[in-house]
């Protein structure tokens, strides 16, 4: 190395990668140092904060503070809410268009998914769907946006060219949480009262299988799945089973449970390090992170946070 380019590495500020927690009870956000594995941060924001998700660089935060009933934006070098953004009510789960512009946002004391442009902070559109709308997903190829249902018990498939539904699919009871698999051939949609996952043939909308959990000498009424995440090759899933306080590991291919890992209580979303080595999950009742090697299935270490950690999102 030349020294002018040794004096430039010594000059810029060393970043670790970060894991940002979500803590609904505290109106906070938790940040934990990957390479540490301990919080180095907490940074107040609105009420009941619960999705957040990153943009394509990572510099900016998107935070649904339900009980603020708004978006939030947030600088996460400083940590500062930039503006809020015209959520319609009691926001819970978004999803960022692959175009890094529109935030398609559930309201779920309206029944409606609403579509926002980040750039103007606009309202572009707002789509009646079923009863208390919470998951929502994006095809790999910005095509169709997912809206889950909880009550109506329902996915609905919307053309986001049109903001139109084209299909609406039974699911088990209370979906929670959905996911396009295998680069977007699949839609995967977990129901936490049901206690499965139902695949979908992204093709024409049909059902093409069922993943069910049983664990011993956990009753079958706490094992509610809700969020889920799958290793970059997509042959593994990962699936937080709520009160059942564990993780199903999942066989994509076969759709079977290969192996259960305790992790705390009533854990609710997951995020990867940036490299998919460590698995970091949100526990609500015990509020802490269980960090999980991925490839032991191993647990490795539990994490304080703030209360009721909810959502979580990694920043590389």
């Amino acid at each position: 190395m030349s020294a002018s380019l040794l004096a430039l590495a010594f000059a810029l500020p060393a970043t670790a990668s970060e894991i940002w927690v979500s803590n609904e009870k505290d109106d906070t956000l938790s940040v934990i140092d990957i390479d540490t594995l301990e919080v180095v941060r907490t940074i107040e924001v609105g009420e009941r904060p619960r999705g957040i998700t990153f943009n394509s660089d990572y510099s900016r935060l998107y935070i649904c503070a339900s009980d603020s009933d708004a978006v939030q934006v947030m600088d996460p070098e400083t940590g500062e809410i930039l503006h809020d953004l015209p959520s319609g009510e009691d926001p819970e789960q978004f999803v960022l268009h692959p175009d890094d512009r529109h935030l398609w946002i559930a309201n779920e004391d309206d029944a409606v998914t609403t579509v926002v442009d980040v750039e103007t902070r606009k309202v572009v559109a707002q789509i009646n769907v079923g009863i208390e709308p919470e998951g929502m997903a994006v095809s790999p190829d910005g095509k169709t946006v997912i809206t889950t249902s909880e009550t109506t018990n329902m996915a609905h498939w919307i053309d986001t060219g049109t903001h139109e539904i084209y299909a609406n699919t039974l699911v088990d009871a209370r979906p929670r949480h959905a996911e396009f698999v295998k680069e977007g051939a699949e839609l995967w949609v977990s129901s936490e009262i049901g206690g499965t996952i139902t695949v979908f043939d992204t093709a024409d909308q049909s059902e093409t299988g069922k993943i069910h959990f049983e664990i011993q000498g956990v009753h079958p009424d706490l094992i509610q799945p809700v969020g889920f995440e799958l290793t970059p090759d997509h042959k593994t899933a990962f699936v937080a089973l709520g009160p059942a306080n564990h993780v199903a590991v999942v066989n994509t291919e076969t759709l079977e449970v290969e192996e259960y890992i305790l992790v705390g209580r009533r854990v609710w979303h997951m995020a990867f390090s940036p490299d998919h080595s460590q698995l970091f999950t949100t526990n609500g009742v015990s509020g802490d992170v269980t960090v999980i090697e991925v490839a032991s299935h191993k647990p490795l270490k539990t994490i304080k946070v703030g209360r009721f950690p909810w959502g979580a999102a990694m920043r590389p």
